[in-house]
This record gives structure tokens, C-alpha cells and sequence, in this order.
């Protein structure tokens, strides 16, 4: 089928998508719609729960693999909404509906460029697609519990919206649960160790400590307290104080290394939730970032987690749409936003995936 054929038919699967409910864990009858996708172009597919992969015909053990990754679950919309987030139409070139920017644009992209591909010879790669669940919620039935079932990875493309810009690094994650102590009392009394006055210490601690090791696409490692929560009534001082801190990691450090330099310098107790959310990166100089910079693309680090998180290979965070709009009420990505990311994925690959 012809490129136009294609995005026309990619257009209509994300219309579909946005129709279903299909918040993390709850893909199911996404799921359906995509496997309708592999059916109507006679390409076998596998399914594990609601991810849903499928291999290029030609596909040879001998040879390197390419992955092409975007999820199919949303997080839930919130509040401000003032359209029908499961109703998609376009106004003024806009696709709106929940997941439409992220990821339906980048996952409807890639399916139709694994398809463009699907029945190609001679590949120097071959080519995984997987449309994946629980992304948002990191779950552990996400693209990191598929791995086991998938061939080797080697280089990954992971479609998330970038603008259809080269990110070539991602920050890690780790958020910590902190507790500063005092000692409980009547508020009436006279209380020198008053749990509440020594977070402010803490709290000025964290707002001013930096890591040496600066990245130079992801700058420096980012600290942030999120969360402060203590105290049952207003007559009671209460024994602790609980925080929240979210740290993003350069591509400097393990999230290991960052576990260890904060719990060994901060003045308060610490734990880790998991440190499983690495930074994820590719080199500047491999053929699929090169590929994309001849296409005049720029490069640069992103500071928001996705499915590259799961891979222990190179990775490339590449996809039609805008980052600042995830998440926000009244989403949508532009139909011609769709059209060029099924153009470019197409003109990367041909220019990284050399046909023999």
C-alpha cells in the first residue's frame, strides 16, 4: 500500500483509539483494535495480555534487530476537560481526544511504518513492533514484563512526541520517601525538637544541593520535594514529618549512584520506591541518530520518563506531537503532525536499515 493509503488508514485506527477507553491495564478493546490493524494487512502477530508485537516477514535470526515501541494506554483525563475526551474530531487541523498526542500520534506512525516495511527484503535490520500497555503507570506488564518474549533488541525506536526532534538521552527516575524526626508533644509545652521546624533545614537542604556531573544533553541531575505531609490535629506535635522527593537522573549516573550519594549525605532518613528507571541514551554518532540529522532533525535530551526506561539497549525517543501537551485537558496533536511523522520514520529508516 502507498505511503498516502497508509496514513489515511493510521488516521482512522488513532480516531478509533481515541474512541476506547484505554487507561493503564484497561487496554483491552484498544488491544482488539490494533490487532484489526495486522489482520487487515495479513501480518501475523503475537499478543501477551494487551501488548500486541509483530516481526517484519523476512525476518533473520543472523541479523541485528530494530525495535519500533509506542503505547496504546492514557492516563485518565482530568477535570478541566471542556470537549468529550473519548469523542475524536478535528477542529482546525486539530485531532482532539485523549491519547491522540500522546502516544496515538507516534504508535498509529509507527504501525504504518512497520507496514510500509513489513514486506521488504534484504533488510540490514530486522524490525519488532510493539504496541504496548501500562506505559503511563509503569506497570510491571509494560514493554519491560514483554522483553522475555520479544527477539534480542538492539537499537530501539521508542515513539514519544518530540516535535519530530532527535531525543537522544532521557532522565532516569527515583523518587524517595523521606522522614525527618522529632519528638512528639502537647503544643502547649515548650518543644525544642520540634519535627516540623527541623524539616526546614531539610527542606533547605534539598533545595540547594546539586550533583557534580553535569550532562551534555541532560544537564544536571534534578531534586525536587513534592510531597510534605504531617501532623493529625492542632494541639499535637507530631514525631515526624514525611516527604516526598523526586530526583531525575542524567546520563552521568546510575540511579544506584544517586541511591547511595543521597542517602549517605542527606540530612534525614531516606528510601528508595525502586530503582529501576534508568537514564536511557544513544550516541550521536550511530547511523539512526545521523540518519535522522541528514533529514535536517536536531538532538537534544528529554526530561520525561517513558518505555526507554525498560531497555538495556541503545534507544532513540522520536514521534509526531508536542511533550507539553500530554497530559493537559482538551488534547490533540495536528493531522499534518501525523503525516510527517509517518514521513520521516520512513525516511530514517531507509537511511538507517540499508537494503543489501
Amino acid at each position: 500500500m502507498e505511503q498516502k493509503a497508509l496514513t489515511k488508514k493510521a488516521i482512522e485506527l488513532l480516531k478509533e483509539l481515541i474512541s476506547i477507553q484505554s487507561f493503564s491495564s484497561e487496554e483491552d478493546k484498544t488491544a482488539d483494535a490494533i490487532e484489526k490493524w495486522f489482520e487487515t494487512f495479513d501480518i501475523p502477530f503475537q499478543r501477551k495480555i494487551n501488548n500486541v508485537f509483530a516481526v517484519n516477514k523476512y525476518f533473520d535470526e543472523s541479523k541485528p534487530t530494530l525495535l519500533l515501541n509506542s503505547h496504546h494506554d492514557t492516563v485518565k483525563p482530568n477535570q478541566a476537560y471542556t470537549k468529550d475526551p473519548f469523542r475524536p474530531h478535528i477542529e482546525d487541523g486539530k485531532l482532539y481526544g485523549l491519547g491522540s498526542n500522546d502516544a496515538g500520534g507516534c504508535l498509529v506512525s509507527l504501525l504504518a511504518t512497520f507496514t510500509h516495511f513489513y514486506e521488504s527484503e534484504n533488510l540490514s535490520h530486522n524490525i519488532v513492533m510493539v504496541a504496548s500497555m501500562e506505559e503511563e503507570s509503569a506497570g510491571k506488564n509494560s514493554l519491560r514484563g514483554l522483553l522475555p518474549d520479544l527477539p534480542n533488541i538492539d537499537v530501539a525506536i521508542v515513539g514519544e512526541p518530540t516535535l519530530l526532534d532527535l531525543a537522544i538521552a532521557e532522565k532516569g527516575l527515583i523518587v524517595f520517601d523521606a522522614v525527618v524526626k522529632g519528638t512528639p508533644s502537647h503544643a502547649a509545652h515548650p518543644n525544642t525538637d520540634n519535627a516540623i521546624y527541623n524539616t526546614i533545614e531539610v527542606l533547605d537542604w534539598f533545595k540547594n544541593y546539586t550533583f557534580d556531573k553535569i550532562s551534555e544533553s541532560l544537564g544536571a541531575v534534578k531534586l525536587t520535594v513534592t510531597q510534605v505531609n504531617a501532623g493529625s490535629q492542632h494541639n499535637v506535635v507530631p514525631s515526624q514529618v514525611d516527604l516526598v522527593i523526586d530526583v531525575r537522573v542524567n546520563d552521568k549516573y546510575t540511579n544506584a549512584e544517586i541511591a547511595e550519594i543521597l542517602k549517605r549525605e542527606a540530612p534525614c532518613e531516606l528510601k528508595e520506591r525502586s530503582l529501576r528507571l534508568n537514564s536511557s541514551a544513544i550516541d550521536k554518532n550511530h547511523p539512526l541518530v545521523k540518519s535522522g540529522i541528514a533529514l535536517g532533525k536536531k538532538t537534544y535530551g528529554s526530561p520525561t520518563l517513558s518505555d526507554q526506561a525498560a531497555l538495556s539497549c541503545q534507544s532513540l525517543k522520536l514521534g509526531p506531537g508536542d511533550s507539553t501537551r500530554s497530559h493537559s485537558a482538551d488534547e490533540y496533536i495536528y493531522v499534518h503532525e501525523i503525516e510527517e511523522g509517518i514521513d520521516v520514520y520512513i525516511k530514517i529508516l531507509n537511511g538507517f536499515i540499508k537494503q543489501n
